[in-house]
């Protein structure tokens, strides 16, 4: 089981690689315009995303489904 939680991790860290690249895209443009409210909410994004491997149902998953049930609810909003 433990594999299987190392691989849900790595799952979503390569989906939350483009996610990244587009809120990178998105911060640019904030600073560009000087929109600093646009700016803290990518920021607080790109925050709940890198703690999106470390989501506490993956390590309280004690089977295959439940684990396959597991998703950051980041990975939906960006």
């Amino acid at each position: 089981m433990d594999i299987a939680k190392g691989l849900k991790r790595q799952f979503i860290r390569v989906e939350r690689a483009e996610k990244f690249q587009k809120l990178d895209i998105d911060y640019l443009r904030a600073i560009e315009s000087g929109d600093t409210n646009a700016q803290a909410e990518i920021a607080s994004k790109k925050a709940r995303l890198r703690e999106a491997p470390a989501h506490p149902g993956i390590n309280a998953a004690t089977t295959i489904e439940e684990l396959k049930a597991v998703r950051p609810p980041i990975l939906d909003e960006t």
